[in-house]
């Protein structure tokens, strides 16, 4: 019986007009439960291959015109909810993430992972976070920031690990670039939009970031904008 609805699905999956093979997205030969159940199946699969977050765009290319992408993901959550990996948004799409409550296990096996992160120091990673909080932000305002100098070779190494691209154009003098954050870089910290970003306090803590830095930072800012007025 199973390998009877299997044939069906797989018949039902392509067409031939003018010779030419078409998609079926559709599956109007199918009962609306194996239709949704198919949906189902093959949304998982272009998320579990895609090395980033599939799009809704994406996915909408292997279902029917009028079926909700959300509520197939949905489903299809619940359906994983006793595993250890889930489907969740991240930048714009959805991905498969494993669940924190086995992060340790999967540590301790010291195996490659899909998401395997770039090494950061902390002056990267201190940079980077203040870029994702600021942006668009030119280098010489990060410098201001951080009272030295943030070298072209911190800002180049943050842009070979695919996190920062540039932004527009600052109208200071000489109109530097900006560099703003990536999707990239909310698909490495697993984060749907930069609005999902950690509280201030968590960076404190850790180290990374100074709530006092970026209150100056921005204080300069409205200062500049209020001379130039």
């Amino acid at each position: 019986m199973a390998g009877s609805t299997a044939t069906r699905s797989k018949r039902g999956s392509e067409k031939s007009v003018g010779g030419e093979r078409l998609y079926d997205r559709e599956l109007e030969e199918l009962p609306p439960e194996l239709r949704w159940r198919e949906w189902m199946l093959r949304v998982e699969a272009v998320i579990f291959a895609s090395p980033e977050p599939a799009s809704r765009e994406t996915l909408a290319r292997v279902v029917g015109k009028d079926c909700s992408i959300d509520l197939l993901i949905d489903d299809l959550r619940e359906e994983l909810r006793s595993r250890p990996y889930d489907i969740v948004p991240v930048a714009g799409g959805w991905q498969h993430r494993s669940r924190s409550a086995y992060a340790p296990a999967i540590r301790a096996s010291q195996a490659s992972t899909r998401s395997s992160s770039v090494a950061l120091s902390e002056h990267e990673a201190a940079v980077l976070a203040a870029i994702a909080y600021l942006q668009p932000v030119t280098r010489s305002e990060l410098s201001n920031m951080f009272g030295k100098e943030v070298s072209r070779d911190t800002i180049a190494s943050l842009r070979d690990a695919g996190f920062l691209g540039s932004g527009p154009r600052s109208p200071t003098p000489g109109a530097p670039y900006t560099y703003v954050t990536t999707k990239h870089f909310l698909s490495a910290f697993g984060l749907e939009t930069l609005r999902d970003l950690p509280d201030l306090e968590r960076l404190e803590d850790a180290g990374l970031l100074s709530r006092q830095a970026l209150e100056g930072h921005a204080t300069s800012e409205q200062e500049s904008q209020v001379l130039e007025d």
